[in-house]
């Protein structure tokens, strides 16, 4: 779960590459730098995703069998709202307990 903001869209195959900003995280189960790529599996980048915009995102990393791909994934139906100071609160508040 992170705080980022889309840098900007890309079509890649059949797959939608955003260049996303971390700006917070709020659970670590693996590490972020500054700039990662999140990845969604269509073309339609569902959920849609503004550049320029905040969201809090929840995403989660994705290793093929061959170990030769490893990178952070949305699926198509995942977690990605606006970021508002509200949101962010009740995030830490949860990651807390």
């Amino acid at each position: 779960v992170f705080h980022g903001r889309i840098l900007a869209r890309r079509v890649v195959g059949q797959e939608t590459r955003y260049e996303v900003e971390v700006k917070a995280r709020y659970r670590h189960r693996f590490p972020l730098v500054s700039r990662e790529y999140l990845w969604v599996p269509n073309t339609c980048g569902c959920p849609a995703l503004l550049e320029g915009s905040e969201y809090l995102l929840m995403a989660r990393r994705h290793v093929n069998h061959e170990h030769t791909l490893n990178r952070i994934l949305l699926p198509e139906h995942g977690y990605a709202r606006p970021w508002t100071p509200r949101e962010a609160r009740l995030v830490r508040e949860a990651a807390r307990h």
